[in-house]
C-alpha cells in the first residue's frame, strides 16, 4: 500500500486562487489541533458536521453538510466533482509564513481504515517542507494528493507566503479503490 501519491488530475491554479481571494481575514478560525502547531494555522470549513462553520474538526460518521461558505466558491465546488465519493469534511487549511505543524499522527485516517484525505494545494512554495514519515512530499499548486495521515507527518512553512490547501475527507468507495489500484500499478511500472 502506498503511503502517498499524486493523483492523475490537476486543477486551474488561477481559478483556485480566485476563489480563495473571496475569503476575508476575519473568516479564518484557529485550527483545533493547538498542541501540534507553532505560529498561525487556521481553517475555513466548507463542509462540516451539520454544516456548522465552527465545527471544523472532522469526525467520521457525522452528518456532513455544506456550510454557508460553500455557495461562494464556484471553482471549489467544481473541483469537488473530481472526487466522486461521499464528501465529509471539506476545509481550507492555511499555514502562515514561518509557522509549523509539528510532527503528529491522525487516527483512523488512511485507506486501510476506510477513510481517505486528499490535499489540493492552492498556494504553496518549494520552501514549504511537507513530510510524511520523514520523507518530503513535493506538492505543487493545482495538484491533488493522497497521504496516509495515520503516519507521522509535519509541515514547516519556511517561505514568506501563506500556504493554503483544500483538504477533502471521505470514506473509501469503488472510485477510491480504483484510484489506489491505478497508483499501485503506476508505482510498480516505475519501480520495475
Amino acid at each position: 500500500m502506498l503511503d502517498a501519491f499524486n493523483l492523475p488530475v490537476s486543477f486551474d491554479v488561477a481559478a483556485l486562487q480566485a476563489d480563495l481571494a473571496k475569503v476575508g481575514p476575519e473568516e479564518w478560525l484557529p485550527h483545533v489541533n493547538r498542541a501540534h502547531y507553532e505560529g498561525d494555522w487556521t481553517v475555513l470549513a466548507l463542509r462540516s458536521i451539520d454544516g456548522h462553520v465552527r465545527r471544523t474538526a472532522p469526525m467520521p460518521g457525522g452528518d456532513y453538510r455544506d456550510t454557508v461558505h460553500m455557495a461562494r466558491f464556484p471553482y471549489f465546488r467544481e473541483v469537488l466533482t473530481a472526487f466522486p465519493m461521499a464528501l465529509e469534511s471539506v476545509r481550507l487549511l492555511r499555514l502562515a509564513a514561518g509557522s509549523a505543524i509539528l510532527e503528529h499522527s491522525d487516527g483512523n485516517l488512511g485507506f486501510a481504515d476506510g477513510q481517505v484525505r486528499f490535499h489540493v494545494p492552492i498556494v504553496t512554495s518549494p520552501l514549504v517542507d511537507f513530510r510524511l514519515r520523514g520523507q518530503r512530499l513535493d506538492m505543487r499548486e493545482g495538484e491533488a494528493w493522497y497521504a496516509d495521515f495515520n503516519l507521522p507527518h509535519s509541515v514547516d512553512n519556511r517561505s514568506q507566503i501563506v500556504r493554503v490547501h483544500l483538504v477533502i475527507d471521505g470514506p473509501v468507495n469503488d472510485w477510491v479503490r480504483g484510484v489506489f489500484e491505478e497508483a499501485e500499478m503506476a508505482w510498480r511500472a516505475d519501480a520495475g
